[in-house]
């Protein structure tokens, strides 16, 4: 969230924290970095993709993300409603690592059983793209501002309370990627355990 942000989004979301803050009323803020878990609309997305795509065009693949796993996302919120000394904060909730978004392409494709190669795409190809997208029907898997957005990395800065203040060890990715890759994931770890046990 900044009101001088790169992007509409960025942007749009520091208004609505200024609007908040100003209100009179008490508030207690989160900001999470790309949240992942069974169902969601990041990991899950690219596994879809590389079930079938031989290589995957990226934009933004150096941009640097601190994915959360959506039940510890969950878990802040609780712990904040009964927590007074919470009010009047902002949290920064993320993971306890952080993974270039080349990386998390990669990771999936790994736990589904579909690695593919990552391309980068450099920005005036990645607009190229966004803009054919714009054109399918159906909401776009990729806008001219979620490139924007990507300018900037989507990590915890260090300076504002997290997880670990709200009582919460965050989950990591690596634990629980099966899990929110759904059934696919499940039976791509199945295969790999069957392989290594030659059956």
């Amino acid at each position: 969230a900044d009101s001088g942000g790169p992007s509409m989004y960025q942007r749009s979301k520091g208004d609505g924290e200024k609007q908040v803050q100003q209100s009179g009323l008490q508030w207690t803020m989160f900001r999470p970095s790309v949240v992942f878990g069974p169902g969601d609309r990041f990991l899950n997305l690219f596994a879809a993709l590389l079930r079938f795509a031989p290589v995957v065009p990226l934009a933004g693949a150096g941009c640097r993300f601190q994915p959360v796993h959506v039940d510890d996302v969950a878990q802040a919120f609780v712990a904040a409603r009964f927590d007074l000394a919470t009010a009047g904060k902002v949290f920064e909730l993320a993971g306890p690592k952080v993974y270039t978004l080349r990386e998390l392409v990669q990771g999936a494709g790994h736990a589904i059983g579909h690695p593919r190669p990552v391309i980068g795409l450099p920005d005036g190809v990645a607009r190229l793209q966004a803009a054919v997208m714009g054109l399918l029907p159906g909401e776009p898997l990729l806008s001219a501002d979620n490139i924007d957005s990507m300018k900037v990395d989507n990590v915890a800065g260090g300076a504002l309370p997290g997880l670990h203040e709200l009582g919460i060890v965050p989950r990591s990715l690596e634990a629980t990627l099966i899990d929110a890759l759904g059934a696919a994931g499940w039976r791509a770890h199945l295969d790999a355990l069957r392989a290594s046990a030659h059956r």
